[in-house]
């Protein structure tokens, strides 16, 4: 991997996503968002909405030293939205009423107020909770929902703390996440695209794939059967991040011929994506 090329490390916060009863799309949207920029994603895992759970997994994580460490989930103001608490522990700091952050929950309720007819909306401390973060940290603005994300500088690494209601977490993403990560990757292009093979098992394209990967090592090859053993057809599908389209189109495209080559050489047919 180019030593230019950033790092993501994305971590949810869910007792839903632990039991099934919630599909983790949120983790689906931010890999493909940040691949789609040219920053790589190394790790995606789920924890509990524990305060301990939290806290290790942030450690565990800012030990590789990503450059993006990204939390989504937990941070709303019902008990059991301990993503702040966790990520303080972490961090060994005090949460603390962010007066930046208070004025943007005020806001959010003075407006729901107005368009609800009704009196300014008090702010109780479950909303307040909402406004609490880790010593140090910046509000992002939450142009959908309450609660706002969250950003902490934490030496080399931007961690960022995202709302679970996937509108609200792609609203900040866009709003207050997009420049950075833009600005960290840089001219970084990440380029993707597939063919297919028939005639071939798996089992027997395996060693092709992994000479044509150690001739090309910029390049990632990775199989996706669609047929049965009996009758393989397999998608394979070539990724890479680089500095410019060009090298990207130019890195694929040599690996593609050189393992349709090898395909063909072994009685498998190559069929490109019209």
């Amino acid at each position: 991997m180019n030593k230019m090329v950033q790092q993501i490390e994305i971590i949810c916060v869910g007792n839903e996503l632990l039991t099934g009863k919630t599909l983790n799309t949120n983790a689906q949207w931010i890999a493909k968002r940040a691949t789609s920029m040219g920053i790589v994603v190394k790790r995606i895992i789920v924890v509990s909405d524990d305060t301990d759970e939290i806290a290790n997994a942030i450690k565990e994580a800012l030990q590789r030293k990503p450059r993006f460490l990204i939390t989504t989930g937990g941070l709303g103001p019902t008990f059991d939205d301990k993503t702040l608490e966790g990520i303080a522990k972490a961090l060994n700091r005090r949460l603390e009423v962010n007066e930046k952050a208070l004025k943007m929950v005020r806001q959010k309720y003075d407006a729901y107020a107005k368009a609800g007819g009704i009196e300014r909306v008090e702010l109780t401390p479950p909303r307040i909770k909402m406004a609490k973060l880790p010593e140090g940290a910046e509000p992002l603005p939450n142009p959908v929902g309450t609660a706002p994300g969250v950003r902490i500088d934490v030496e080399k690494t931007f961690l960022i703390a995202l709302p679970g209601v996937p509108s609200e977490m792609e609203a900040i993403f866009e709003e207050s996440v997009v420049s950075l990560l833009k600005r960290e990757a840089g001219k970084a292009v990440f380029f993707e695209t597939s063919i297919y093979a028939d005639n071939i098992m798996e089992s027997s394209l395996a060693p092709l794939i992994d000479k044509t990967m150690h001739d090309n090592p910029y390049v990632y090859i990775k199989s996706h059967p669609k047929g049965e053993e009996k009758k393989p057809h397999i998608e394979i599908h070539f990724s890479t991040t680089a500095e410019s389209s060009k090298i990207a189109k130019d890195r694929i495209g040599k690996a593609i011929i050189q393992l349709s080559e090898l395909v063909q050489r072994s009685g498998g047919k190559i069929k490109t994506l019209s």
